[in-house]
């Protein structure tokens, strides 16, 4: 049997499905936007005492946690800046928009799919929460491309998925791959200024927005495990590792796409490894490059409570990494 397909809407009125967020219909102030700004970056539980997977106490706060992080802001309402024809042709010759949009509208319907078999209501409903954020940044990316004119290849539709939980899986650790990496690139690109600052400006909730998303991903995987039985586990684990062993076997190959006319495209699916000399003018050293991944991914978690979990996998790998390297040896 075929698995159903699903447009931009249909994706849409699924995750509208949970009651969605009310957001405000005008332009907010700025003391409003900074206030909404503070409030995503930083978060501490009231509860006291540790908060121990799987108990109901975990499960409430890293619900809390995301549910009282959530901004407002509206992507209809972002201001584009005006670019100099040579910022806009760095933007546009990007090799990552195709894939970026994509890759956002089957984040929004596998995570919306996966929430509407969970019967935990708290964790359902942020889970439709992050899968209804993550239909807000595929809206960005949108916006910003129509915006400044980027071409797009037109969208297939989104494939259900046959199991949620495994699409699920893919789309938490790719985004805890892709998140860290992208933490150090969006710096890179911030300090080489050859990009407006506005533009990074309006990039930044979105950037933020992925560190909670991958917080919220490492404490529902490890009250997920703890709430299995012993043998049920077992099969969870193996699970994990034929995620972890398809994202390893999806970066090093090009990313393949059809597009609503059949046409086939061919993306870099590993750009917040491979580019970061696409947004500085000078050359970037590797060991550099992957000390600013781990800076920057502590500053992005710093804000919240140091009791919920972090992912720890692509920092510890790098940070190992990092020990071997030599400064200036690899760029």
């Amino acid at each position: 049997m075929n698995e159903p397909l699903f447009d931009g809407f249909a994706v849409e009125r699924l995750i509208q499905v949970f009651n969605p967020p009310v957001l405000p219909l005008r332009r907010p102030d700025n003391a409003t936007i900074e206030a909404a700004d503070r409030n995503v970056r930083q978060w501490t539980s009231q509860v006291t005492g540790a908060l121990e997977p799987g108990t109901d106490a975990h499960r409430r706060e890293m619900c809390r946690m995301f549910r009282e992080t959530f901004s407002p802001y509206r992507p209809s309402v972002l201001d584009w800046p005006q670019l100099e024809p040579e910022a806009l042709e760095r933007i546009v010759s990007l090799p990552i928009w195709d894939i970026a949009v994509q890759t956002e509208g089957r984040a929004r319907l596998r995570m919306a799919a996966y929430a509407a078999t969970i019967s935990e209501p708290d964790v359902r409903d942020a889970l439709t929460l992050n899968a209804w954020e993550e239909n807000r940044h595929k809206e960005v990316l949108s916006r910003m491309v129509g915006a400044y004119g980027i071409p797009l290849a037109s969208e297939a539709p989104y494939v259900y998925p046959g199991d949620t939980e495994w699409a699920y899986l893919v789309t938490g650790y790719s985004e805890c791959i892709d998140s860290f990496f992208a933490f150090g690139l969006f710096e890179v690109a911030r300090r080489s200024g050859l990009f407006p600052p506005e533009l990074v400006d309006t990039f930044e909730p979105v950037m933020q927005e992925e560190c909670r998303h991958i917080l919220l991903f490492a404490n529902w995987v490890a009250w997920h495990r703890a709430k299995l039985s012993w043998w049920r586990r077992i099969r969870f684990e193996l699970k994990v590792a034929a995620v972890w062993a398809f994202l390893v076997w999806e970066r090093m190959s090009l990313a393949r796409t059809i597009d609503a006319e059949g046409k086939e495209h061919r993306h870099d699916n590993n750009f917040t490894v491979n580019g970061a000399q696409s947004l500085s003018s000078v050359q970037i050293d590797v060991h550099e490059l992957m000390k600013l991944c781990l800076a920057e991914n502590e500053r992005r978690f710093s804000g919240y409570d140091r009791r919920l979990l972090r992912p720890e996998t692509i920092p510890k790998l790098v940070g190992l990494a990092v020990r071997f390297m030599r400064a200036g040896k690899g760029r």
